[in-house]
């Protein structure tokens, strides 16, 4: 791994907290003290998204850009410590099935949304490759 890879993976990871940030505000906006939903959709796009580039493998992806999106750009856009934080918030107003809800449902959703990810990455590469 060069410096160049990592100065461009710390690069794309501020990138990826950006857009995770401006995501979340936009379907949040209107949903103040409601179910943390603009995170569950971050996680779950994010967790896609990491599903394609391993789906799709060295073959199409090189290990340089795959170090980029995925540690980077997706390691900056997903979060898991947000959702443990805003679990514990709804817990402490008393809101403990959205509490499991947010914790059990993004890891349900994300874990399919990779696989999804993974499959669909899978199948675009023995497309391109033929």
């Amino acid at each position: 791994m060069n410096v160049w890879v990592i100065a461009t993976a710390a690069v794309a990871g501020g990138i990826g907290a950006g857009l995770r940030y401006l995501l979340d505000a936009a379907i949040m906006r209107r949903r103040h003290g409601r179910f943390p939903l603009g995170i569950l959709i971050v996680n779950i796009t994010g967790s896609f998204a990491l599903g394609l580039v391993v789906g799709l493998g060295s073959a199409v992806v090189s290990p340089e850009v795959a170090t980029i999106v995925g540690t980077g750009l997706l390691g900056g856009y997903t979060t898991f410590s947000t959702v443990s934080v805003e679990s514990m918030l709804l817990l402490q107003r008393g809101r403990r099935r959205a509490a499991l809800g947010n914790l059990l449902g993004t890891l349900v959703v994300a874990l399919a949304a990779a696989a999804l990810g993974v499959l669909g990455g899978a199948a675009l590469a023995g497309v391109l490759s033929s």
